[in-house]
Parts: C-alpha cells; sequence; structure tokens
C-alpha cells in the first residue's frame, strides 16, 4: 500500500511544476514582503504515504466495526429495533459532537500529532472491547432461539454485559472525538500553501481522502459484513481490530517526516480577548485610510524570523478597534502590556475568519437532508419494486446505496486528473473553481437528486397502484429496481461538489492555528443535517393523512405520497441555494502576506 500511495505523490509531484506558472489562486492570494524570502520546510507528498497509509487503514478498521453493529446488537444481544436505534443513535451524535472538543484540545494545548496518537490508542481500546463482547459468552447474553424470537421471550442482556458494551462504544467516541477534526488538517499541515504546488497538492489530498473512504466503506460493506454475518462476528471484528494496530505503526513510521504545528494557547482566550477590548473601545473611532500606519497593533516576528500572517481588513471593521494602540498600551519592546486592552492585528482577523464561514456554514443543512432522507426512504422504494436482475439475482434493498459509492469512486479520480485541469485553463483558476463555486455545483446536483427521486416514485407508485389486486402486502409495481439508480448517481455528484467542498473550504478558510476547530464545523454541520431530516419527516407526518388523507409517509408507501416529500426538500433546496447564493457573492476570501522580522509595511 505504501508503495503505491508513493508512487501516485511522485506522479503528483512532476505534474505540479506546470501549473506552478500558470494558476492564480483566488482563495489564498499572498503578498510577499521585501526581503529574502524563507521558505518554511513542508514535507508536502513526501508524508502522504504514512498519513494516507494511517488513515486507509483506520478507516478501514472503524468501518468494520460500525457498519453491521445494528445487526450485532439485535442479533447477539437481542435487542428489539427501538433499543438498538436509540444506542446507535446516540453514539453517532456523540460522535460527531465531540471533534469540537477534540480540535479545541488540538489546537490549544497537545497539537494534531499527539491528539492522534492518543485517540488512535483509545480507538484501539474500544475495538478490543467489541472483539471480546464477541468471543466471550459471558460478556453477551445466551443466544435466542428463532421460537423464543417470534415469541418476544429471548432473555436479555444484564446491566454488566450492557455496561462492557457502552465502555467500548464510550472509547470508540472518543477515539472519533480526536481522530476526526484532526485527520484532514494534519495532512494539510504538511504543505507549504504559500506555493502553488501547495495548494494544489491540498486540493488532490482532498479528494483523495475522500475516495479512499467510499472505496474502504464499500470493501465493508461487501466484505466485512458477509464475514460478520455469515461466518464469524469475532472473525469479523478481531480483523478491523489488527487493522487499527497497522494504522498505528503506519501513523508512528512517519513522525520524524512530518511538520508539527505546535499549539499556542487558549484560543477561545484569545477570541473573547478581541470581543471584550472592541466592546471597551466601541466608543473610539477608526483612523482613516491614510493614517492606518502604526495606530494598530502588530508585534513584529521573532528576530531572523518570518511569518504568515493575515493583514488588516475592513469586513467587521467595529472588531479593528481591538488592535487600537492607545497611550500607556505598549511596553518598551513593542509588546502588549494586558492583552484584554490591547489585541493584535492577527487575533482580529482570526475571529473575523471564523465570524465569515458561518453563513456559508448554515446553508450545508439542507444538502446533507437530502442525502439523509434519499438513504432512508430508497428502502421502502425498493421494496415495492422489481428487484430480479439477470436470471437468479435479486438485489438487496439496502444495497442501491453501492450505485453511489461506485459512482463517487469513479467520477472523484476523473474529475481531479481530467475535469479540474481543464476547468483551470478556462477559468485561470487553480483547482478550475472556486471552493464556493464547486459547493454551489454541489447544492445544484442535490436539487436535482431530490426531484429525480420524486418523479421515479410518481411512477413507481403510479404502476404500483394499477396492479389488478393491489393490498398493502403485495403492490410491487412492475418496474426494475434499476430506476433507482439515477437518483444515487446524482447523490455521488453531490457529495463530489458540496461535501469534499465544504471539507476544502472549512481547512482553507481557517486560520492555521484554528484548523482543527474550523474543520470540525463540517462535522457539525452534518449533525445538525441530521436533525433537520428528523424534524422534517415528524412534520410531515404529523400534519399530513388528515380529514381521511393517507399520510404522506405512510408505512405502506403506496399509499403515502413520498413524492410529495421529495419535493419539499428540492424546493427547500432552491431556497437554500438562493441564501447560499447571496452569501457567496458577499463572502471574500482570506489571504495571507509574509512577513520578514523588521518589516511589518506589508501588513498595512
Amino acid at each position: 500500500m505504501c508503495s503505491l500511495i508513493s508512487s501516485f505523490c511522485r506522479t503528483r509531484r512532476s505534474s505540479m511544476s506546470s501549473l506552478e506558472n500558470k494558476l492564480l489562486d483566488e482563495e489564498s492570494s499572498v503578498v510577499k514582503s521585501s526581503g529574502p524570502k524563507m521558505t518554511p520546510k513542508k514535507p508536502g507528498w513526501k508524508a502522504m504515504p504514512y498519513i494516507l497509509g494511517n488513515e486507509t487503514v483506520e478507516r478501514l478498521a472503524s468501518f468494520g466495526i460500525i457498519t453491521n453493529f445494528m445487526v450485532y446488537l439485535l442479533k447477539e444481544y437481542n435487542m428489539d429495533q427501538v433499543q438498538a436505534a436509540n444506542i446507535l443513535n446516540t453514539w453517532t451524535s456523540v460522535s460527531n459532537v465531540l471533534p469540537v472538543f477534540g480540535a479545541f484540545v488540538a489546537d490549544e494545548y497537545l497539537g494534531k500529532f499527539l491528539t492522534m496518537a492518543i485517540a488512535s490508542f483509545a480507538t484501539l481500546t474500544g475495538m478490543v472491547v467489541v472483539t471480546l463482547t464477541s468471543c466471550v459468552p459471558q460478556l453477551r447474553p445466551s443466544p435466542c432461539p428463532l421460537e423464543e424470537q417470534q415469541d418476544g421471550v429471548c432473555k436479555g442482556y444484564t446491566n454488566f454485559q450492557l455496561g462492557v458494551l457502552l465502555l467500548a462504544l464510550f472509547w470508540l467516541c472518543i477515539g472519533a472525538g480526536g481522530i476526526t477534526p484532526c485527520s484532514i488538517p494534519f495532512g494539510i499541515d504538511q504543505f507549504d500553501l504559500t506555493t502553488a504546488e501547495g495548494r494544489e497538492g491540498t486540493r488532490s489530498f482532498y479528494n483523495m481522502y475522500y475516495v479512499i473512504q467510499t472505496v474502504l466503506l464499500m470493501f465493508n460493506v461487501l466484505v466485512v459484513v458477509k464475514i460478520q454475518e455469515s461466518y464469524s462476528w469475532t472473525l469479523g471484528f478481531f480483523l478491523p481490530t489488527m487493522f487499527m494496530v497497522i494504522a498505528i505503526v503506519f501513523f508512528f513510521s512517519g513522525a520524524k517526516i512530518y511538520c508539527h504545528v505546535k499549539p499556542e494557547g487558549s484560543i477561545l482566550s484569545r477570541i473573547y480577548q478581541v470581543l471584550v477590548v472592541a466592546k471597551n473601545k466601541r466608543h473610539l473611532p477608526l483612523p482613516l485610510e491614510e493614517d492606518i500606519g502604526g495606530a494598530f497593533y502588530d508585534p513584529p516576528p521573532l528576530e531572523n524570523n518570518e511569518e504568515v500572517r493575515l493583514p488588516l481588513t475592513k469586513e467587521f471593521s467595529w472588531l479593528n478597534k481591538a488592535a487600537l494602540v492607545m497611550e500607556n498600551e505598549l511596553n518598551d519592546d513593542g509588546s502588549s502590556k494586558d492583552p484584554w486592552r490591547l489585541c493584535s492585528i492577527q487575533q482580529v482577523e482570526e475571529l473575523k475568519c471564523m465570524l465569515k464561514m458561518l453563513p456559508i456554514w448554515l446553508t450545508g443543512f439542507i444538502v446533507n437532508t437530502a442525502a439523509f432522507e434519499l438513504s432512508i426512504f430508497s428502502i421502502s422504494q425498493a421494496l415495492q419494486m422489481n428487484r430480479n436482475i439477470g436470471f437468479n439475482y435479486e438485489v438487496p434493498p439496502a444495497s442501491m446505496v453501492l450505485v453511489s459509492m461506485m459512482t463517487l469512486a469513479i467520477v472523484m479520480p476523473i474529475y481531479d486528473r481530467v475535469i479540474s485541469p481543464a476547468l483551470a485553463k478556462i477559468t485561470k483558476q487553480e483547482g478550475g473553481l472556486t471552493t464556493l463555486q464547486r459547493i454551489g455545483f454541489g447544492h445544484i446536483f442535490a436539487i436535482i437528486t431530490m426531484l429525480v427521486g420524486g418523479f421515479v416514485e410518481f411512477k413507481r407508485r403510479g404502476l404500483a397502484n394499477l396492479q389488478v389486486g393491489y393490498s398493502s402486502s403485495d403492490g410491487v409495481a412492475p418496474m426494475s429496481v434499476v430506476w433507482l439508480a439515477p437518483q444515487f448517481m446524482f447523490l455521488a455528484l453531490t457529495e463530489v461538489f458540496s461535501v469534499v467542498g465544504y471539507i476544502e473550504f472549512f481547512n482553507k478558510e481557517s486560520p492555521d492555528r484554528m484548523r482543527s476547530i474550523g474543520y470540525s464545523l463540517f462535522f457539525l454541520q452534518y449533525s445538525f443535517g441530521s436533525n433537520l431530516s428528523s424534524l422534517l419527516v415528524n412534520i410531515i407526518h404529523d400534519y399530513t393523512g388528515k380529514n381521511g388523507q393517507p399520510d404522506w409517509l405512510d408505512s405502506d408507501i403506496n399509499k403515502g405520497r413520498l413524492e410529495y416529500f421529495y419535493f419539499i426538500i428540492a424546493g427547500l433546496g432552491m431556497l437554500n441555494l438562493c441564501g447560499f447564493f447571496f452569501c457567496s457573492l458577499r463572502y471574500s476570501y482570506k489571504t495571507v502576506v509574509i512577513v520578514k522580522a523588521g518589516d511589518t509595511s506589508a501588513l498595512h
């Protein structure tokens, strides 16, 4: 695996030089100060075999444990669907919230490398405990015969057995909280973002990362799940546990090569200081543009050093007052006497970066909602369609999601190696599209996905209800399940553009020292999208089906109006797209300047 990734890295490096002198980067423009440039030493693609190798095997391990865990709870712990669903929903919710805290710890105290190292061992601990529950009879309920399952009299789990299971999930949550927000930012730290080669490298890294996750999820669905259900749960859990051991070895093998970005103290304190100082100085007037020189606090870099900084901008200008220098606020060496009375330009601009991203972040909820609803209700559609393909093969309803995975695995490399370079020649933009343009196309594909799904359901329902002798138990439409494939293909295109676009956006637009926290916004966005999905389902369920009319989301899909629900989500997507266009047109990309010790003129 390492040699294959190394080969890819050499290919990428050879293709970068031709792009470096041709393309301009709208999103990360760099203003160079006078004096010789001291380029930071970043390993770039040299570190990728270890990082991508670790990510590949770690994802293989995590997916291998969780993919089929619902079935494990039902079959081996004798839980009913509600109990099992509640446990998994709680695990999912906590796993998507903890990355915020993990990012905070990484950016403030431990750094990304140490945070990921500790989280990796936490994940391994959780996997070992899960494996033990499958091979030690005392850690799970006794098997329940089919007759007892049908009578609902299976012997349940004890408090001790449930406690061991929850302990395993606890350690998996801790692992996800540390690995998830740091994995991509740690990879981005290895590239020099002040060069065209470095920025192009990050775009390829985003695409490779997402393709790897998709391919590995397919592998788990097709192979690991088969082992767990048909052969042995112990073997099915033992293999992912061994994968995690290999992932840890990969990770530590590159320790001497990685670029380690050190944490720089309390980030939240720095943000709060800006708000407090700006409030206390709100009565002060801002200087005119021609009088800006020296009016704002901007400590110079250390002697014989060079720093990449954010220049002072006019957005949220009221925050600029926090950096206004007043009498007796500076020491003799030019440093601030009290950070609660005077903040630096860098502090002010870091807060601005986070504030600017929030409107774009909010627009991602509806895009995620489309994916959630399709993954849920497409199974009901497939159950009421002709699932026979070929002579004797019947398509499992849940396997239609593989169409989306295969499409994504095919389209992503084509986009990275063919479409993106072609667009770059036309737009003169690195990557062909800006991150916001890429996200915008994702929004459009999300709308198309729901429209296609609605029209297919309209056709399917009509054919099902025309069947002679229709009843709620045999209303299978004479329509092939293959008709569901287009909506999953468009869903894959949604992910290629919107999901990867959002990941790239949060990483590129976050301040360097807050990149893990910025990336954790993606997982919060995913979590809120899931909650919004549940809210929409409950609203439609409560307000339809009155006055003798069928519920749109009736358990008998042939009596319901699922297509109306799809069209409503498409309509919300159109409104959301308008909001996204409004926010993106007003958005200004982050810029940086390179400042050498003794020269701060570039900041003004």
